[in-house]
């Protein structure tokens, strides 16, 4: 963090992404995600990724990205449905919850955000293993 400063501060990276991901989402209901997401600070500070319509975020700014964070897919007749996409161990993907808003998935992400979750790092998944 910046001295002085509340909120995560994330790579160059981040916020060129996050700059990429707001212009360019399609549709109404995954636009709204994002820009939720965006205003919150703890997801700000993520490595966002939106990919068939869904909104996903990263611990690092490189592939292979993390998947620990939970997704935001939009529901069929709106709304959006929260999940993670690996666990349980032996499971593509795990229901966090619905919601009926974007601020709502948002929560729902951020009240299951892995421990320790902090600003996205330069680098892949592997570098957040590394000393």
């Amino acid at each position: 963090m910046t001295r002085g400063s509340t909120e995560p501060q994330a790579p160059d990276d981040v916020a060129s992404k996050w700059h990429t991901v707001r212009g360019a989402s399609e549709g109404r209901l995954i636009h709204a995600a994002v820009e939720a997401a965006y205003a919150h600070p703890l997801l700000r500070a993520l490595f966002p990724l939106v990919s068939h319509g869904s909104l996903h975020f990263s611990r690092c700014t490189a592939f292979p990205w993390t998947n620990d964070v939970p997704s935001v897919y939009p529901r069929s007749g709106g709304g959006f449905r929260v999940v993670r996409m690996n666990e349980p161990v032996g499971s593509r993907r795990q229901m966090v919850g619905d919601a009926d808003s974007a601020e709502e998935a948002v929560a729902l992400v951020v009240a299951h955000l892995p421990p320790g979750c902090g600003p996205a790092v330069d680098g892949t998944a592997d570098d957040l293993h590394r000393p």
